[in-house]
């Protein structure tokens, strides 16, 4: 075996989790696959002979490589519509289906990477890296040229926020889908009430549709305005396919072969708190929804 080649086979033991750190770090799957390929491309170029911990060097570069992309994407403010959902990890509903295990350890609900995307790059670093993959102060400050205590207070604010916009989700993905199910049913029948008895007072849907059908992008709060919405979406709830979305309940909407919409439900002491929705056709196209739409 040559050195080359078992670098690689080195790197690709760390895969998962450089993947998982771009993920949270960028809320994009394609841009967290770039960032871990730009660190391959360096590790390639690198004698790293001296490195005592290859996977702390590792996940300091795919931490640097998120960064500056985090940095990029504001200068350039290349998001100019008021509702981005971060993309969703979506996998079959169910324990016996393979893809289940890899989104459990992709399970970073949606509400969570919503709240990321409004910290700042430093901030989001900060609380990625510390509260998520345990790396120290020490290690956080170079990166983000502070010492370790201010390193430390842009975590705590970063968590700070967290804690206050994020709800906590119920552990048990049975009742989380007795609750979506609940949900979907009083929309087919169109019964507010029904829908009013399953959803949070302070219910918060955002709704992701993209240049190409903005009309579908929104933000809605409260129980009564999400009901009445959900209403209209009535007539689309036969059409949805149970799914795990980042480890929550959730469901894909398809129709004629095609996928509608992703939605990802945060079920939260028994009420729907949260509703991320994608319905962008060429986000919902770069997402691998085959075994939905077969």
């Amino acid at each position: 075996m040559d050195g080359r080649t078992g670098l690689a086979e080195r790197f690709e033991e760390h895969r998962p989790h450089l993947h998982a750190v771009a993920y949270r770090m960028l809320g994009s799957l394609g841009e967290a696959d770039d960032a871990v390929q730009e660190t391959w491309l360096r590790l390639s170029r690198t004698d790293v002979d001296g490195v005592d911990n290859l996977a702390a060097w590792l996940t300091t570069v795919v931490a640097r490589v998120s960064l500056n992309t985090l940095r990029g994407r504001r200068r350039r403010r290349e998001e100019p519509l008021d509702v981005r959902v971060p993309d969703p990890v979506v996998a079959p509903a169910g324990p016996d289906d393979p893809e289940y295990a890899a989104v459990l350890a992709d399970s970073v609900g949606l509400a969570l990477l919503v709240v990321l995307d409004t910290l700042t790059p430093a901030e989001r670093l900060a609380f990625v890296l510390h509260d998520m993959f345990a790396v120290p102060f020490d290690e956080i400050a170079p990166m983000i040229d502070r010492s370790p205590t201010a390193a430390r207070q842009l975590a705590s604010r970063a968590r700070r926020r967290v804690r206050g916009q994020v709800p906590q989700p119920d552990a048990d993905l049975a009742r989380q889908r007795q609750v979506v199910d609940a949900f979907l049913a009083a929309a087919r029948h169109g019964d507010l009430d029904a829908l009013v008895g399953v959803l949070h007072p302070d219910v918060v849907l955002r709704s992701d549709g993209g240049v190409a059908r903005t009309r579908h992008t929104t933000v809605l709060t409260g129980a009564r305005d999400v009901a009445a919405q959900a209403v209209t979406f009535g007539r689309f709830s036969p059409f949805a396919r149970p799914a795990v979305i980042n480890g929550s309940a959730g469901v894909v909407v398809t129709a004629a072969g095609r996928p509608l919409s992703v939605m990802a439900f945060t079920v939260s002491a028994g009420l729907i708190a949260e509703i991320d929705v994608i319905a962008d056709p060429d986000r919902l196209a770069r997402l691998d929804l085959t075994s939905f739409t077969d």
